[in-house]
């Protein structure tokens, strides 16, 4: 039997809307009454103006190079900043059309789309209805709650912090600071800027639209939209995007068609803290700037220090990103061919037997080696650990060809980087001090240890120039006449005599000129025996080097330390008329709100007197005209006016050439890690082969680009008051000649 429902009355009807509005009421004044708590920070502390100025997003700090490129960053979170200028308007029109449709219609909350956000927190899904404000809301100020009722406080939180930040900020400043502050997954790649030079190696300002909607794609889900875990995934997620931007009339039916034909396109370049130029140079910088902070008492505006890795400064550079580039050329060009010819040299040869120390050097190079110290904090005991290095295992290897993965004992991978050559170069601008380029080693992810400024060698005949510059200051012509033969110098402890090699010595009476262009030792030696040690050792001093410079007269041979840094900023000296001007690399520092918290004012000395310098810039020109240096003329062809000098230490550990223009003096070294390995033959082993024709290739790059401005005809200016020592050979020897007639006339 059937029962029929009781129809509902008119009354039945009023109470039924009557419990709808009042429940709708309700819920209206319930969300009220959050709202409010919510503003009086019942429910947590909101972001005052202050934060909402400053917010608190992990911001990569930049390396700036003086052409305004960035050379690197330091970072816990890859973000890099830009302005709404910088942006395509494809990334804007893609997001826009895909997280927010009517961005520019509603104050910070979309209440059309907001009503659902409740049942989805209700049942435990991901909301949807947020919009771009309440996600950068999200995204500077809290991390999302997991709980289903804290979640709803912290909505109540960005739709509060939204309405203050739609208050505050243009949507155009609202854009910019969202695409600053999204992750985009690989490698900490957080925002745009750093998006767009990860995935397609460009900058957001040239964002295609099928790159734009690629990126935009991945805001969702950086992990499962992953161009490079998931391309299926993230090809679909693209065209989605592409879709929406024609819905929202951004692009047409017939461009989106097009752009969905296209494959990803990916440029992919991971980001690390080793990648780009200058990385030898961006470690040791970051060290100083962490020194320069503490010393100099620079911290936040609370008082707290600094953090290089979050707080988006910006360090601007004397680097010059052209020629950094060139100098790092130079050395890869070269240093893969000397390193052919160094290991032709061994090959064959029972290292243990011709390398003095060798089986020590290997010990060290063990214990001091990540692997030993990693396998040491494991526990393994000595034993064990000479077991690990014997058994062989596969090991990544630095080559001049690209990494390699190949089969190894430990203990060989040690003997193998021992063998490998080092290089480092500095290049400076002699009048400014700023440093244009800086290569500290070979390869900073394999060889970490900076050799420009950290470390020191042994600078052999680079010393030379010292002590004839003394001699010089002192009245000497460079076209005086010595007899090149041993020469003893005494009263500095035990007598000392240096030797010279029969095949380079020039026999009889040479000028001063030709003795520092052929590296004469025993010529050398005569003139410290003139001129002596302390005011050798004082000049020294003056012009930069830092490291101990005893007072003895073998200093005249290079027989001290020092760094590629403090040689090449003495050899300015003479470049710039006697001056010594600090090397400079950092130019100012910025915080991220563009605030100058520091700039640097370099040290300038009188080194030298400016007639001395000039004359000395004469002497070693002739190194390159008829001396040691002289393949740069005739193999490299550079016959421009060029001042350098060459060196080589004992047993070839070491090879030297630092050159000299009026506008940029460069200075190299070659060697291996330990003195003890090096070539037999310094007919490789000579700084003119291991170290010039890195100058050389880089010097050919510097001057065929003619927008860096070093050019190649200009010479070394004479003093303003002139020159009173006489240069002119064919002068002086009249001059000699009608002295000795005066003097053989009065009896001497």
């Amino acid at each position: 039997m059937r029962t029929t429902k009781p129809k509902l009355t008119q009354q039945d009807i009023r109470r039924y809307n009557w419990y709808i509005w009042r429940t709708v009421i309700a819920g209206f004044v319930f969300v009220a009454l959050m709202i409010a708590l919510t503003i009086f920070d019942v429910f947590g502390q909101l972001p005052s103006f202050r934060d909402l100025e400053n917010p608190k997003s992990n911001q990569a700090s930049e390396v700036i190079s003086s052409d305004k490129k960035v050379l690197g960053t330091y970072y816990i979170q890859n973000r890099s900043n830009v302005t709404y200028a910088e942006l395509s308007p494809n990334v804007i029109n893609a997001l826009v059309a895909t997280e927010d449709k009517r961005f520019y219609d509603h104050s910070g909350i979309d209440f059309g789309r907001s009503f659902t956000i409740f049942l989805h927190l209700l049942i435990g899904q991901k909301e949807g209805g947020s919009t771009i404000t309440q996600q950068l809301a999200l995204n500077l100020f809290s991390e999302r709650a997991a709980n289903p009722f804290k979640r709803f406080i912290q909505k109540m939180q960005e739709w509060v912090t939204a309405v203050k930040l739609e208050r505050h900020y243009t949507k155009q400043e609202i854009l910019t600071m969202y695409l600053n502050t999204v992750d985009f997954g690989a490698y900490n790649t957080y925002g745009i800027k750093s998006a767009a030079r990860t995935y397609f190696n460009t900058t957001p300002d040239k964002l295609t639209p099928d790159q734009a909607a690629l990126l935009i794609g991945m805001v969702n889900g950086p992990g499962i939209y992953s161009p490079i875990r998931h391309p299926d995934n993230a090809l679909r997620r693209r065209n989605l995007v592409l879709n929406r931007m024609q819905e929202q009339h951004a692009l047409s039916a017939g461009q989106v068609e097009e752009f969905k034909q296209k494959p990803l396109g990916l440029d992919f370049h991971p980001n690390n803290h080793f990648d780009g130029p200058a990385p030898y140079f961006r470690s040791v910088l970051k060290k100083e700037l962490q020194k320069l902070f503490k010393e100099q008492n620079i911290n936040r505006p609370d008082g707290t220090p600094y953090d290089l890795d979050r707080d988006g400064l910006k360090i601007y550079t004397t680097i010059d990103a052209t020629m950094q580039q060139y100098a790092e050329e130079a050395q890869q060009e070269y240093m893969r061919n000397l390193q052919v010819q160094f290991n032709d040299h061994w090959r064959g040869q029972n290292l243990a037997r011709n390398i003095h120390n060798y089986k020590f050097l290997i010990q060290q190079g063990m214990l001091k080696s990540d692997r030993y110290k990693q396998l040491k904090a494991q526990g393994m005991d000595d034993e064990d650990i000479k077991t690990n290095f014997n058994t062989k295992t596969t090991l990544n290897l630095f080559t001049w060809h690209g990494d390699i993965d190949t089969l190894m004992k430990p203990i060989d991978s040690i003997v193998y980087c021992k063998m490998l050559l080092r290089n480092a170069l500095m290049s400076m601008d002699p009048t400014t001090g700023y440093v244009k380029a800086w290569v500290g080693g070979t390869n900073f992810e394999h060889f970490k240890y900076d050799q420009v400024k950290n470390g020191t060698r042994q600078v052999g005949s680079t010393a030379k120039p010292f002590t004839y510059a003394v001699a010089i200051d002192n009245g000497y012509s460079p076209c005086m006449k010595i007899n090149n033969v041993p020469d003893t110098i005494r009263g500095y402890g035990a007598p000392w005599s240096p030797r010279s090699s029969p095949s380079e010595t020039l026999p009889g009476f040479i000028t001063l000129r030709q003795a520092l262009a052929h590296s004469q030792n025993w010529v050398t030696a005569h003139v410290m025996s003139e001129v002596k040690p302390e005011p050798v050792v004082e000049l020294i001093k003056k012009m930069g080097i830092t490291s101990a410079v005893p007072p003895y007269p073998s200093i005249c041979l290079g027989t001290f330390d020092a760094s590629v840094f403090e040689m090449t900023a003495a050899y300015s000296v003479f470049a710039n008329h006697g001056l010594w001007t600090e090397p400079t690399y950092i130019l100012r520092i910025e915080d991220k709100n563009g605030n100058v918290l520091y700039t640097h004012t370099p040290k300038v000395v009188q080194a030298m007197n400016p007639q001395t310098a000039y004359v000395m810039t004469y002497m070693l020109k002739g190194v390159i005209q008829d001396g040691t240096g002289s393949r740069l003329q005739w193999k490299y062809k550079l016959n421009n006016p060029i001042g350098g000098k060459t060196g080589t230490t004992q047993n070839n550990s070491d090879g030297w050439f630092i050159g000299i223009t009026p506008q940029l003096v460069t200075g190299l070294w070659t060697g291996c890690e330990d003195r003890d390995i090096a070539f037999q033959s310094t007919r490789l082993g000579e700084g003119a082969n291991s170290a010039l024709p890195i100058f050389a290739l880089y010097m050919k790059k510097v001057y065929a680009n003619a927008a860096l401005g070093i050019k190649k005809n200009v010479d070394f200016d004479a003093p303003k008051n002139g020159v009173s020592i006489v240069m002119d050979c064919q002068q002086y020897n009249q001059e000699q000649q009608g002295t000795d007639e005066v003097d053989k006339k009065l009896g001497f």
